[in-house]
């Protein structure tokens, strides 16, 4: 019989698989949003990259997205959507929206490399905990804020957000309100990249 663990792990595991098949049957490399998702980035064009910490995916396409950030103009605002497919990921939403709390997304990548790399267990508060406080991050701090009402708040926006844009695979990327892509609809890793890209160009060309 698997341990709770390995069941646990399997089944994220799947969902990130799933998200990096493509349907035969698609066409388009994204789908258009009916009705336009209202963004909290007024003036510019918003980017939502939904993604789990436990999804091998995410963990190799991450690399690429911080790649393309950087060439991104000021136009253009870039949003981490941390999503939870089950109860046992919430603290893995809390750990990211910590980290970005305490202006230390500069671990985000290293958080993939610690559970997809090293094999590092980071499931429950606990080992999540212990192990950041390995990265020079302050104990206490670091529980305060990821115990926060505010953490919890933005957890639950994330819930809506991966509700209102249908997302059912990570990674996933939501342009504009109006589009999402992801390497399901595309057939690889660069080309999600590529076909957000593409779409992030479009829609501030019709911004003009």
């Amino acid at each position: 019989m698997m341990s709770g663990f390995f069941s646990r792990a399997l089944s994220l595991v799947v969902l990130g698989v799933a998200a990096l098949v493509m349907p035969a049957a698609q066409a388009a490399p994204f789908d258009t949003l009916d009705p336009v998702q209202p963004t909290d980035s007024p003036g510019k064009v918003e980017v939502l990259e939904f993604f789990a910490y436990t999804c091998p995916h995410c963990a190799k396409i991450e690399p690429l997205v911080e790649k393309w950030r950087k060439t991104l103009p000021d136009t253009v605002v870039f949003k981490g959507v941390p999503v939870a497919f089950n109860a046992s990921m919430k603290d893995l939403q809390k750990l990211y929206y910590a980290l970005d709390a305490l202006g230390r997304l500069d671990l985000h990548a290293t958080v993939f490399k610690a559970i997809h790399e090293n094999g590092e267990k980071l499931f429950t508060a606990d080992e999540i905990t212990d192990w950041i406080v390995t990265q020079g991050v302050d104990r206490q701090a670091f529980t305060d804020v990821f115990n926060s009402f505010g953490v919890e708040t933005k957890i639950k926006r994330a819930t809506e957000l991966a509700k209102a844009y249908r997302i059912d695979g990570t990674p996933s990327f939501a342009i504009g309100g109006q589009y999402v892509t992801s390497p399901s609809h595309t057939g690889s890793y660069q080309g999600a990249i590529d076909e957000t890209d593409t779409l992030v160009k479009k829609v501030l060309a019709a911004q003009k």
